[in-house]
Parts: structure tokens; C-alpha cells; sequence
């Protein structure tokens, strides 16, 4: 819980009191491999905090194929935000692609701490403002080839390489697995 509680106070002060109240309305919990935290189709319930693990948001184009838009990994918030505030549903996936640990807020709590602790949307919105950055697709640009892409995957996400599956990676840059393969090979 001290992860979370370091995470939130970049972003404001809060004194004990607030912060018990914090801690009182979130949980722990944890996701395997390819659990999902949201799906599409379903309506988001609840913003999760990573304490270890990496989760990838994705979406299927037209013709079915899995396209990963992002990755998000320790001491971040991860939420379909816009649509667990409007209570609409979701075209996306959040899927964790190791095993990971999270404190989740429920939706009931996390609208209550807005309403119970002095400062806490100043705080929310700043850690919004982050989350939603994360999952924006701010990755490889198609024009550049493939090649650069991966390098600046690397730069990026450093700590990614050997903890996500090569699909997902492949998928997030725009090739396919095997023109990967023969990128890494290439670069060693």
C-alpha cells in the first residue's frame, strides 16, 4: 500500500487522516496472465493501481486482429477512464500480460473520496491526467520503418522486453511476430 500512497502524495498533501480514509476504500487484488482488468462491451467499475506487473490495453480492428495500443506497468493508475467516469461502455480491452498485483478502487469509493477528502480531485485529476496519457497511443509512428520503431520501443519500455510477449510487442509496433524476430537478430 506504501506504493500507492507515495504515488498520491506527487500529486498533493494529504495528512493521515486522509490517508487512512484512502486506504480504507480501496483493495488488494491480483490478476494472472491474460485476466483481464476491463473488456470491451461491459461498462469499467473500477480504477486500478499497479503494484507489479505490466497490463496492455488493446482493441480488435475490423478484420478481428488484436492491435495493442499500450502498455502500463508499476506505480501507475490503470482505468478506461473516460468511459468508467461517463458509465458507458467500452470498445477496449486492459489486459495483464504478466501476473500482476493491483489496489483497486471500486467506482462507489472512488467517487466517495471525492466527495470525503478535502483536495482529492485536484489530486484525481492530476493522476487522470497521467493515466490517460499512458494509454494514449503515444508509440510508434507507421511512417517510420520498422526497424526504428523497435529501437524507440526499447528507449520507451526498457524494462518491457523480456516481460511481454513478443505478439503483443510485434502488435504494438505494426509487423508481424516473425519480421520481429529478424529485427532483433538484426540489431544484436
Amino acid at each position: 500500500m506504501k506504493e500507492l500512497i507515495n504515488y498520491i502524495l506527487q500529486f498533493g498533501q494529504l495528512d493521515k487522516q486522509q490517508i487512512d480514509l484512502v486506504m480504507n476504500n480501496v483493495v488488494e487484488s491480483s490478476l494472472h496472465k491474460g485476466e483481464h482488468f476491463s473488456e470491451a462491451g461491459k461498462v469499467p467499475k473500477q480504477v486500478g493501481f499497479i503494484v507489479d506487473g505490466v497490463i496492455r490495453g488493446y482493441y480488435h480492428h475490423n478484420n478481428g486482429e488484436e492491435i495493442t495500443r499500450c502498455f502500463i506497468s508499476e506505480n501507475s493508475l490503470v482505468a478506461d477512464y473516460v468511459n468508467f467516469e461517463a458509465n458507458t461502455v467500452s470498445a477496449e480491452y486492459l489486459q495483464a500480460c504478466t501476473d500482476c498485483r493491483l489496489i483497486i478502487f471500486p467506482k462507489d469509493n472512488w467517487e466517495k473520496l471525492s466527495r470525503a477528502v478535502a483536495g482529492w480531485d485536484n489530486i484525481k485529476n492530476k493522476m487522470v491526467q497521467i493515466c490517460m496519457y499512458q494509454k494514449s497511443r503515444k508509440g510508434p509512428v507507421i511512417s517510420q520503418d520498422a526497424t526504428t520503431r523497435y529501437r524507440e520501443f526499447m528507449e520507451n519500455y526498457p524494462s518491457l522486453i523480456n516481460r511481454v510477449p513478443l505478439a503483443y510487442i510485434a502488435s504494438y509496433l505494426g509487423v508481424t511476430q516473425q519480421s520481429l524476430s529478424r529485427i532483433r537478430r538484426n540489431i544484436r
